[in-house]
């Protein structure tokens, strides 16, 4: 009986999610408004709200419920990271974002690889991107499907296996994506931050008073019982100690900010305030992102002794041995949903990247990047499918540099859009240097390396062998003025978005 109220209340919601996804683009079909920029940024018109919930959307992934509680449960405070990182990264993004949303408006551009093909004026350039930042986002889409595999597969009480629950997260996630684009994952997000707020707050309040008789009893038992969680390195031998949480949030803040799926919702707004206002209201959001982490030390106590992924269980251990049937499946509708939208957007990313800068370079598909867009987010998806129940291990591996491996594109993103004098050598040098030391570093197993987050010094070196070759080698000719080939970041907007140099905003390049 509770397997079927679960799972009854988890379908009502999925068919919510896809007939609401499909609703968002309801007129948006024809003409101009069914191209590729409507359908990967949203036609560059969404407000605060949409973008607001839109960019929570990829702080609050399945790890929010998953990885966050058993990063909590394994070792303690070095969790703190992930609020430490995206808050610093909303402050950096309140500059940097107005300023690749002025410059992808000024040139009609929708996503880095574009920006990095326009900057350097090589076209092949964008497609080497693209192919790069496939191999670190594919693993996102794998994780998403496996954390909502699980989330399903629990909150059904097993009635729903692993197997089905993977494929129930690719369709949901596919169904509407492919038709809806961005527009669809914001509408998407406002249920799913609706949802996500209204959990995770009842969250707080349930479980100390249903397992401890209030906070005061359990934060002293933690205190008394289980310190070493409390404080860094955390607990074990995990070596995630001071420096690495300062190098780790430090990266991860500049990282964050040019990660392809941010890059989306960014250039998805409808002018550059909103993405200012936006950088001022996220922080308030990551306060939700303590509860996971409490819960899951608040676990240690409630179900002991969880061991390997089962780790990433503990808080919904609590949730599905004390809640009655209909709460669990609406809490997993929250946890699913989390998956979803970031999922979403990790695909549609992916082919946006794949529709606009690499078969764009094939004659036959250039006027159908739309098109190849969506043929590809199908692509990515099953590919991630098939590999989640075939090789889970491949995909794992890699996401182990995904975020590392995506930092060493800083240089060529953010420096050679403020700075003309670096050059393609450079910036291409930099670039093998650092994402080969990525490689190095992880797949050796040295991260932490010198008790330092290695990606922080792969990206020191490629920095450093960038600027060393663009120095030593000859200056490149480029007649371009530099209002054409720099990005800025134009103050005093307008809520039409035509301070972006008048005439030109919106062309292609």
């Amino acid at each position: 009986m509770n397997a079927t109220i679960a799972t009854s209340v988890f379908g009502v919601f999925m068919a919510a999610t896809v007939a609401l996804g499909l609703l968002a683009m309801r007129g948006r079909r024809g003409g101009s408004g069914g191209g590729l920029a409507e359908w990967s940024v949203g036609g560059r018109s969404l407000g605060t709200v949409f973008i607001w919930v839109l960019m929570a959307g990829e702080g609050y992934t399945s790890f929010s419920y998953l990885g966050a509680a058993g990063w909590g449960y394994n070792y303690g405070a070095p969790v703190l990271y992930v609020v430490a990182y995206m808050s610093c990264g909303y402050a950096v993004g309140y500059v940097v974002g107005p300023m690749l949303w002025a410059y992808a408006r000024k040139h009609g551009l929708v996503g880095i690889t574009d920006m990095v093909a326009h900057r350097f004026g090589r076209p092949w350039l964008g497609a080497l991107v693209a192919v790069l930042a496939t191999v670190f986002l594919l693993p996102y889409i794998q994780l998403q499907i496996t954390g909502m595999g699980v989330v399903v597969s629990t909150i059904s009480y097993g009635a729903i296996s692993l197997n089905w629950a993977y494929f129930i997260a690719f369709a949901v996630t596919t169904g509407f994506v492919v038709v809806s684009g961005l527009r669809g994952s914001a509408w998407v997000s406002v249920l799913k931050d609706v949802l996500v707020i209204a959990t995770l707050g009842f969250l707080a309040f349930y479980v100390p008073l249903h397992y401890f008789d209030g906070y005061g009893p359990f934060l002293d038992r933690l205190v008394t019982e289980k310190s070493e969680w409390l404080t860094f390195p955390g607990h074990g031998d995990s070596g995630l100690g001071q420096a690495w949480f300062i190098t780790t949030s430090f990266l991860n803040s500049l990282t964050v900010v040019i990660f392809p799926t941010t890059v989306a919702g960014y250039l998805g707004a409808k002018n550059a305030d909103v993405l200012r206002r936006n950088a001022m209201l996220l922080p308030a959001y990551n306060v939700l992102l303590f509860v996971p982490m409490l819960l899951g030390m608040a676990a240690l106590f409630v179900v002991p002794g969880l061991v390997g992924a089962e780790s990433n269980l503990a808080l919904f251990k609590l949730v599905v041995d004390s809640l009655p049937a209909w709460a669990v499946g609406v809490i997993g509708v929250a946890a699913a949903l989390s998956s979803i939208v970031p999922m979403a957007v990790f695909m549609l990313v992916i082919g946006t990247m794949w529709g606009r800068s690499v078969l764009s370079l094939v004659p036959r598909w250039e006027r159908r990047q739309k098109g190849a867009a969506q043929t590809v987010v199908v692509v990515a998806g099953v590919i991630a499918l098939v590999l989640t129940y075939t090789a889970p291990n491949t995909l794992v591996r890699l996401s182990l540099i995904s975020y590392e491996g995506m930092a060493q594109l800083l240089p060529m993103v953010l420096l050679g859009l403020m700075w003309r004098r670096l050059t393609l050598l450079g910036a291409m040098s930099g670039l093998v240097v650092g994402v080969g030391l990525v490689c190095g570093f992880v797949f050796t197993e040295h991260d932490p390396l010198w008790g330092v987050n290695a990606g922080i010094v792969a990206l020191a070196a490629n920095l450093v062998v960038a600027l060393a070759v663009t120095y030593a080698g000859p200056r490149e000719r480029d007649d371009r003025p530099d209002d054409d080939v720099l990005a800025r970041d134009e103050i005093g907007t307008g809520e039409d978005g035509q301070e972006i140099s008048g005439a030109r905003a919106g062309t292609g390049h």
